[in-house]
């Protein structure tokens, strides 16, 4: 036999409120219809629960009143039990307030209302003074759960075979229910002691972990402290030797002790440009020791930057042995005006020009400066040279790193004039940039502020004194 297609709202039971085991009856049928509706036993229990005091606030306040069962369908073909209690009772004066919790009334309405509504998915109230009260709670049917006219007829009948329990055996049954709640409630109670105590025990291993590790950067710290300590010690002790050495081959050079042969002459230049080297390995590790250990002074001054290329268009043209290869430092017709520690800014674009100079066997090797926006320097140095490829173009940033190739094998450096330019970018409140392609020559570029941020207002001062009384 074909299920008939039910309206959206299916009427189940009707029940009339006007004695004690009324109340009774009406928590034992909601109970019965939602269990064959499908909900699980946590569910009926609260279902019943609400049904029984909005029944029994209809008994108690209103002296009867009307309890109906039916089933909705909404628009999105989900199902709901719900209970509707109507009174023609004295009404409530405040609903709101109860509603709130502001007020419950000496004999408990206000709780049984409340309560209700939290056991409820869906909770309605009308009410006002000399109107009666109807209160309307739905709760959800379980997922995917389907409700035709054989339900309505199983329902009907299994009321009707159900007969009613007394007062003594429906309070058995919720003491029942309430032995189940507290046990579930024992368990959970359980569980959480075990996350406590698991949560604990890994609290401490955080604790353990993080005091390790504070040992381990303190550790750090005293290594990095004793490796910059002997680096600036090494340094200090090597540079009186090896500028001995270098004084002393100059004056081979000079000729001040007499003649030298021509082979004799070769291999003093061959010791001087050694020992130069060495000397400049040196001055690099001493610089990145101090910037390391945080005592490298900044020694900030007003200069131009047409200064500063002048300067270095002088050291830089003995470097230039090879006539295929030209140097030019762009003219800018606007004066820029730094105040920075020119010395290290010096250092950063000799070590540029440098590596330009090096890797750069025919072509130019061009310097030049631009402003942006007046508050940030940009200068680039931009050569024709070999070109670097893009996974080695951050290599070249790490200490004591060179990308291999026939030109480095023949060029020896140290492999820290980049890593010392970047600190010292940083130290000037800058950056370093590059751009390079393989056979295409680079770009280095430094960035820095025009105005060193980190020099104090008195040194400022002090400085515009001096440059005053050199004027």
């Amino acid at each position: 036999m074909a299920s008939v297609s039910l309206p959206s709202t299916t009427p189940l039971l009707t029940l009339e409120i006007r004695y004690e085991q009324d109340v009774v009856l009406a928590r034992q049928r909601a109970r019965t219809i939602v269990q064959l509706l499908g909900f699980d036993v946590h569910e009926q229990t609260r279902i019943a629960t609400a049904v029984s005091e909005l029944a029994r606030n209809a008994h108690e306040y209103a002296r009867g009143g009307q309890v109906r069962f039916f089933v909705e369908r909404d628009a999105g073909g989900t199902f709901s039990f719900v209970a509707r209690v109507r009174d023609e009772g004295p009404g409530i004066a405040d609903v709101d307030a109860i509603l709130d919790g502001r007020y419950v009334s000496p004999t408990g309405m206000g709780l049984g209302i409340l309560g209700a509504r939290r056991l409820s998915d869906r909770f309605r109230i009308e009410s006002a003074p000399g109107a009666g009260t109807m209160v309307e709670v739905a709760r959800a049917m379980p997922a995917h759960s389907t409700f035709t006219s054989h339900d309505v007829a199983r329902i009907s009948s299994a009321l009707a075979q159900h007969a009613a329990q007394s007062p003594f055996q429906e309070v058995q049954q919720q003491n029942q229910e309430l032995m189940r709640a507290l046990e579930e409630v024992r368990a959970k109670q359980a569980q959480v002691e075990l996350l406590n105590s698991e949560l604990e025990t890994t609290n401490r291993s955080v604790l353990a972990l993080y005091a390790e590790l504070d040992d381990r950067a303190q550790e750090l710290k005293r290594a990095s402290e004793y490796k910059s300590q002997f680096l600036s010690d090494i340094s200090h002790e090597l540079r009186t030797p090896l500028t001995s050495v270098l004084n002393l081959t100059r004056l081979l050079l000079d000729r001040t002790d007499g003649d030298l042969s021509r082979e004799q002459e070769v291999q003093v230049r061959l010791v001087r440009d050694s020992v130069e080297t060495v000397i400049d390995l040196v001055n690099e590790l001493l610089d990145l020791a101090r910037i390391e250990a945080g005592r490298a002074i900044l020694r900030p001054a007003t200069f131009t930057i047409t200064g500063l290329f002048s300067s270095l268009r002088s050291v830089m043209r003995p470097l230039l042995t090879n006539g295929s290869v030209a140097l030019v430092f762009d003219e800018d017709p606007r004066e820029h005006t730094l105040y920075s520690d020119e010395i290290r800014l010096a250092q950063i674009l000799r070590n540029f020009l440098t590596n330009a100079v090096k890797f750069t066997e025919s072509g130019e090797i061009r310097v030049s400066a631009h402003s942006m926006d007046g508050q940030m320097l940009r200068i680039d140095v931009q050569d024709s040279g070999i070109g670097i490829a893009p996974e080695h173009q951050e290599k070249i940033f790490q200490a004591f790193e060179q990308v291999d190739g026939p030109i480095q094998r023949r060029i020896r450096g140290t492999g820290l004039g980049l890593p010392l330019t970047r600190k010292l970018a940083s130290m000037l409140g800058g950056r370093i940039e590059m751009v390079s392609a393989v056979g295409r020559g680079s770009t280095f570029s430094v960035i820095i502020p025009c105005v060193l941020e980190e020099a104090g207002e008195d040194e400022r001062r002090l400085e515009d004194r001096r440059n005053e009384t050199t004027a």
